[in-house]
């Protein structure tokens, strides 16, 4: 963060230094950005920063162009761009929307499946192809989604054993395999498979080579996920806190570990005998919310969970529940979009949930800790049983 931080004040001086003038007309600004881009990685930095404070179709036009070839630091700055030109009613032609119409159209012998992602991270995708000798070859990939790839199988099945197999899955697990985009699953098992190390790769076994019995597409890097074009006005708007309440949203867990230092913090504000008033307690509670929200929903973190908002706003459609659905994308979107989750309700009870939570647990295991210290009183009784068992 420091870095990326430097990068832009440095690309900020090389901006001004180069000629760029805020105070400038709007045509010209762009012009002289337009004319300063691909300088190098700091000043790009500082441009897609200075578009975002630029209120003009123009600007978001460029910072679509930019993100076009963008990845890493450089993306998430201008996805962030975007997003502050929206918040001032700046239309912005959403780039992947565009993009989406340039995807490899559906191989219409395909058809594919998922569940949802369950507590520690799983979900199971199926990619099927129907076999012209009849019944079809099923792909079965199950993905974590912090490991990557956890494991990938190849089946012949009749169609009939292949419904047999749905249904005793679902009914053993509990839930529902829903139809999704052939392409939605392909990409969803390539990127796993592209973030699984080396070492779990071994127990994956082939997976490019079991792919290729099921499709002859050239390997996905990207994808629009559906989600956005399903729900496009919804994921323009704010996400309800009552998401929280869907199972498939619940099922998001931050590590104990992850969480412990933001629970120590929280302790320690409402612990706090320097404080002088309740007011200024709950101040120095939702600080350290602030940082936990900041800090917990970021990076990979935050990448994470926004695959896991545009599977499960996907999941929650198939499933009859669509304003959830929206809710989910919009939430996915604030990701997205690089917005500053902390000043979000639903991001900021995403994680209060699960501190209060701890906390609780917390406190019933202090209560049921055995006491190391006894009053008089018990400690007599105790001598007096400890003398009547070796009476007995």
């Amino acid at each position: 963060m420091a870095s990326k931080k430097r990068d832009s004040d440095i690309g900020a001086t090389q901006l001004r230094d180069s000629g760029f003038d805020p105070a400038a007309s709007t045509s010209d600004q762009i012009g002289k950005l337009r004319e300063l881009r691909g300088k190098s990685d700091a000043i790009d930095l500082a441009i897609a920063n200075a578009l975002g404070a630029i209120e003009d179709p123009a600007a978001g036009a460029m910072l679509v162009e930019m993100e076009a070839n963008a990845s890493g630091a450089l993306r998430r700055e201008v996805r962030r761009a975007i997003y502050k030109l929206r918040q001032r009613d700046i239309e912005v032609k959403e780039p992947e929307a565009e993009r989406a119409a340039t995807q490899a159209p559906v191989d219409s012998g395909l058809t594919a499946l998922m569940s949802p992602i369950d507590p520690e991270g799983g979900q199971i995708v199926w990619m099927i192809r129907a076999r012209a000798q009849g019944g079809v070859v099923r792909l079965w990939g199950l993905v974590n989604d912090t490991r990557g790839l956890a494991g990938a199988q190849n089946h012949a099945l009749t169609r009939r054993e292949l419904k047999a197999q749905q249904e005793d899955l679902e009914q053993q697990s509990g839930v529902k395999l829903v139809e999704i985009d052939p392409r939605l699953a392909d990409f969803i098992l390539c990127d796993a498979y592209r973030r699984t190390s080396d070492a779990d790769r071994l127990n994956v076994g082939s997976f490019y080579a079991l792919r290729a019995e099921i499709t002859g597409a050239s390997i996905p890097h990207e994808f629009s996920h559906p989600i956005y074009e399903e729900f496009a006005k919804e994921a323009a708007g704010e996400p309800a806190i009552d998401l929280l309440k869907e199972d498939e949203v619940k099922a998001f867990r931050f590590a104990p570990k992850e969480l412990e230092p933001y629970l120590e913090e929280v302790n320690r504000a409402s612990e706090s005998v320097l404080v002088v008033s309740r007011s200024s307690q709950e101040d120095r509670i939702l600080g350290a919310v602030d940082k936990a929200v900041g800090e917990l929903l970021s990076g990979e973190r935050a990448a994470r969970l926004r695959r896991r908002l545009e599977d499960t706003g996907l999941y929650l459609a198939r499933t009859g529940r669509r304003e959830q659905a929206g809710w989910a994308a919009a939430a996915a979107a604030k990701i997205r979009d690089g917005a500053e989750l902390k000043k979000i309700p639903f991001f900021r009870s995403l994680v209060q949930t699960q501190l209060g939570a701890m906390m609780v647990q917390e406190a019933e295991r202090k209560r049921e800790e055995p006491r190391l210290i006894m009053t008089p009183a018990e400690a007599m009784r105790a001598q007096e049983q400890a003398r009547a068992r070796s009476r007995q």
